[in-house]
C-alpha cells in the first residue's frame, strides 16, 4: 500500500466521521496575524503549542528557512494577500536554530540533482536564463540575521502598508522557546 493511499484511506474515515468539525473556523485569523516560518517538521506542532495558537488563530506561510529571498515572489505576495484581503494586522517572522538552511551547500543541491537525472544541459539552460544556481541555493550563516534580513524586506516592500508591525523572532526546535529579534511596534 502506498503512503498516498494510506492518507486517502484515513480520509475518508476523517471525514465519514465528521472528526473536522472541531476544525471549523473562518478563512480569517481570529487573532489577526501572519506567520513567517520555515517548514521544518520539529515546528509542526511545536510552534503554534509554543505560542498559545490553535485552528483560525494566524495564518502560516512555510517555506525553507522562512526567507523572503524575492521581493515579488511567492512568499510576499501571500503576506500582502493576509495583510490585505484576510484581515492579518501584523507580521512575523520565525526562525529556528539548527536550520537546515545554515548549513545548506549548493554544490551538494546540484551534485544530487544530478546523480537522480537532472542534465548538465539543463543546468546551463537554466544558467544562461540568467539565474545563479549557487545563489539562488544558498542558505545563511547566522539565523538571526536572515531573520532580521526577512523583516527588512517585508517592512520596507513598496506595497506593504507602513503601519503593520513586522516581528522576528527565532525559536528552539527543541523546547520551543521563543527568542526576540526584531521588535516591530
Amino acid at each position: 500500500m502506498t503512503l498516498l493511499t494510506n492518507i486517502l484511506e484515513y480520509n475518508q474515515q476523517f471525514v465519514e466521521e465528521q472528526s473536522y468539525e472541531e476544525y471549523r473556523t473562518t478563512k480569517f485569523p481570529d487573532k489577526r496575524l501572519v506567520i513567517l516560518t520555515c517548514m521544518d517538521t520539529r515546528l509542526v506542532e511545536l510552534l503554534p503549542k509554543s505560542m498559545n495558537m490553535k485552528n483560525g488563530d494566524v495564518k502560516v506561510v512555510k517555506n525553507a528557512g522562512a526567507i523572503v529571498s524575492h521581493p515579488f515572489g511567492s512568499i510576499m505576495r501571500s503576506l500582502l494577500v493576509a495583510v490585505y484581503e484576510l484581515q492579518a494586522d501584523e507580521v512575523i517572522v520565525i526562525g529556528h536554530h539548527d536550520c537546515g538552511m545554515s548549513a545548506i551547500n549548493s554544490d551538494s543541491i546540484l551534485d544530487k540533482m544530478k546523480e537522480r537525472g537532472i542534465t548538465e544541459e539543463t543546468l546551463d539552460t537554466v544558467n544562461y536564463s540568467g539565474i545563479d544556481l549557487h545563489d539562488w541555493l544558498k542558505g545563511f550563516s547566522s539565523v538571526q540575521e536572515s531573520v532580521a534580513h526577512s523583516v527588512d524586506m517585508i517592512k520596507n516592500h513598496p506595497l506593504m502598508d507602513k503601519k503593520i508591525p513586522v516581528h522576528g523572532l527565532v525559536i528552539s526546535p527543541e523546547t520551543g522557546k521563543l527568542d526576540l529579534v526584531v521588535e516591530g511596534y
